[in-house]
């Protein structure tokens, strides 16, 4: 259990800096509800979790090859994000609550999974907190390295969840102004977000 343990920690505090995903998920949850919020959240560690095993596992080939064209990663990921920028930037918030639709949250699971595996550099933060763990390919037993991924994603699915909730508490409090200043705000910082990340393909 205790690589379980260790592969919670390394899940949670992977997914915990807010970022763009966190953004994304923080604006659902207000908009749409607990569910949309936790579907973005999962998305988002399902992608951990498949890092997670790409680092866990040693599968350097693959590894190699997603950081081989990660310019390109790095180039949808940050059009993704300005296209989410714009549309959440010009969306009005609902006067109701939305109703629980299995597409709308396969949309918003999907969103999130796709935008956290267009940063093909997460893979490093995982190989980096693996080594100093002592989990180095082939020295430590398949099942333990079973737990450790598992852990990842039980962690990273943890703080989402956590998040989801923590917003949902003050969601009845949130005016529909303050919605649509939510959306701008959240919008913009997107927008950022994208901006920063095409930037740094020609910096």
């Amino acid at each position: 259990m205790d690589f379980l343990i260790k592969g919670i920690i390394v899940g949670f505090s992977i997914a915990a800096p807010v970022g763009p995903i966190g953004i994304l998920c923080i604006k659902r949850t207000l908009h749409a509800g607990r569910l949309s919020g936790l579907a973005c959240g999962l998305g988002a560690a399902c992608a951990d979790g498949m890092y997670g095993i790409i680092a866990g596992f040693g599968l350097t080939g693959i590894s190699s090859l997603l950081l081989s064209y990660q310019n390109w990663f790095q180039a949808l990921g940050g059009l993704f994000l300005l296209y989410l920028g714009f549309r959440i930037f010009r969306e009005k918030p609902a006067k109701t609550e939305a109703s629980i639709k299995e597409k709308g949250k396969f949309k918003d699971f999907s969103s999130t999974f796709i935008l956290t595996l267009t940063n093909p550099l997460t893979i490093l933060s995982f190989m980096a907190i693996f080594a100093g763990l002592g989990l180095v390919q082939g020295s430590v037993q398949f099942s333990k390295s079973i737990q450790l991924v598992a852990g990842v994603f039980l962690g990273s699915a943890l703080w989402w969840l956590i998040l989801a909730e923590l917003v949902t508490l003050f969601r009845k409090r949130v005016s529909e102004k303050l919605l649509l200043w939510i959306n701008r705000s959240a919008g913009v910082l997107i927008i950022c977000f994208g901006l920063g990340a095409l930037y740094h393909l020609i910096a």
